[in-house]
């Protein structure tokens, strides 16, 4: 536990002192993100998704999101980026990725937090939740989603470190697929069943239910299918992380 805290406070002090602007960043990213789709939203004459605002849908799409992205492509590079700590025996390559992702998950909880209060403060956007627990549910599931990807990313990276351009290009049509910023409700069938393929249209859509209960959610939506896809990548990352302990504390 003593090795977990001195990364944690290692890590904390690497990511928020490593300039003004990541820090703003952190904060403006959804900020912007928001701004610019809810411009759109506006000239398409758009006031309203699934049955809430959508200025309250874009902030639940795209601060959510980010509780799956955030700790998933900050924790895959978790161990290049400590390879010198491994000196000590008692630092595994592991825990490097487990503590940067709660690092990044308790980050993006302040952002939201941030977010939703001055939305309601500022502007009256309906973001108190209905059912608190459904929302600590999706944010619970998306999280340990993004852990299961930074635990088998940060491993396939290490060994190959040219995957980690095709990681990144991949987030993007899980971005785009997952309802964060399109309403999938608008995508005609057989293609809207595909995209629920997507582990993280799941948890978005039980955390728009729960913030307003008169939320339409799509058809097919299962939290238990989230959890079930974090916990499959969960097991096969630190099966990764296993059998390559070896190699990723001598490469």
């Amino acid at each position: 536990m003593s090795v977990w805290q001195a990364l944690f406070l290692r890590e904390a002090n690497t990511r928020l002192s490593s300039g003004r602007g990541s820090t703003v960043w952190l904060l403006g990213e959804p900020i912007l993100h928001t701004v610019i789709m809810l411009l759109l939203f506006t000239f398409l004459r758009v006031k309203v998704v699934g049955g809430i605002d959508v200025l309250a849908w874009l902030i639940i799409g795209l601060t959510f999101f980010k509780v799956f992205k955030n700790p998933g492509t900050q924790g895959q590079n978790a161990i290049s980026a400590n390879k010198v700590l491994f000196t000590y025996r008692q630092v595994k390559p592991v825990d490097t990725v487990l503590v940067r992702v709660f690092l990044e998950g308790f980050l993006v909880l302040l952002v939201i937090l941030i977010i939703a209060s001055a939305a309601i403060g500022l502007f009256n956007v309906a973001l108190w939740p209905d059912d608190m627990g459904m929302v600590v549910l999706a944010f619970f599931g998306l999280w340990l989603m993004g852990l299961g990807y930074a635990l088998i990313t940060s491993v396939a990276i290490d060994l190959i470190p040219e995957l980690g351009k095709i990681f990144n290009i991949m987030m993007t049509p899980l971005y785009m697929g997952s309802g964060a910023i399109i309403p999938l409700s608008g995508i005609s069938e057989p293609y809207r069943s595909w995209l629920m393929y997507n582990p993280m249209a799941h948890g978005l859509e039980v955390a728009r239910a729960g913030v307003s209960s008169s939320y339409h959610v799509i058809l097919g939506t299962n939290i238990a299918y989230l959890y079930e896809c974090a916990l499959v990548a969960i097991f096969f990352g630190l099966a990764l992380h296993l059998r390559f302990q070896t190699k990723l504390l001598t490469q």
